[in-house]
């Protein structure tokens, strides 16, 4: 085998690599809105009796993941300085059933839910606070 088509080969491969690590790493954390269809009922989550009036930011977290912890500051700090908004944090290590069900692909997930339940924002990987503030805004005002 030629020498210098598998060096090519090799700085093409590389190269792929790190352009799908930099596409995939600019997606982490991003709000991504929802179409609203899917509904997560109070008997969904465990330990929660009512969702709070205003919004709801639903944590999926494992005992293992290193960003979730940042993210339960975060999310804490942002539901303790509004009025109406509540924080729940669900350790899925030992509920499969409960990442299946919300279709929990990594920790931190985080699901902003209005006061039915509704969702309406997905946000995969530790959230960007000024993303997150508007996006609570945006649900605010609605509410």
């Amino acid at each position: 085998m030629n020498p210098l088509l598998v060096i090519v080969a090799l700085a093409g491969l590389v190269a792929l690599a790190t352009g799908l690590g930099f596409a995939w790493r600019s997606q982490q954390g991003r709000v991504r809105h929802t179409d609203g269809r899917t509904i997560v009922r109070v008997a969904d989550v465990p330990g929660v009796r009512r969702f709070a009036a205003g919004a709801t930011l639903l944590q999926f977290s494992t005992e293992v993941c290193a960003p979730c912890a940042s993210t339960r500051v975060v999310l804490g700090d942002l539901a303790s300085t509004r009025r109406n908004v509540t924080h729940v944090d669900l350790d899925v290590t030992n509920r499969p059933d409960l990442a299946s069900r919300f279709h929990i692909m990594q920790t931190p997930t985080t699901l902003i839910l209005d006061r039915k339940g509704v969702v309406r924002a997905r946000i995969g990987g530790a959230p960007r606070r000024d993303d997150l503030t508007a996006e609570l805004d945006r649900i605010l005002v609605a509410a």
